[in-house]
């Protein structure tokens, strides 16, 4: 069975840095788009990093220039940096990979950000 194993989440204070990894039983070529999404308590899951053939999405005004999404096929492997954390960062991260044979998500990690 195809699994994504998602690792790095935490507790952190608010300007400190976490790096979360998404691992996959498969190999990721198969998957034009990577990416990354978060739900926080009693609000909708939104999309936060992607990246389809090589190119990375432009980030949402939430995450610009604090988050940054990065692939290694030959790990299989999805990470997305995240600096500069803010308590408004508090949420389960999720991946997601999509492709022509099909997607599939993570079961999400906690991040805490710490005022």
């Amino acid at each position: 069975q195809v699994q994504l194993v998602e690792s790095g989440g935490g507790f952190v204070q608010a300007g400190g840095s976490l790096r979360l990894s998404c691992a996959a039983s498969v190999n990721v070529v198969r998957f034009n788009t990577m990416a990354w999404y978060r739900q926080a308590p009693g609000k909708q899951r939104e999309l936060v990093a992607e990246i389809t053939n090589g190119s990375r999405t432009p980030y949402p005004d939430s995450v610009k220039g604090r988050f940054t999404i990065s692939r290694d096929n030959a790990k299989n492997t999805v990470y997305l940096q995240m600096n500069s954390l803010k308590p408004e960062d508090t949420a389960v991260y999720y991946c997601h990979l999509n492709g022509p044979s099909g997607y599939l998500w993570g079961q999400g990690t906690q991040v805490t950000v710490s005022s």
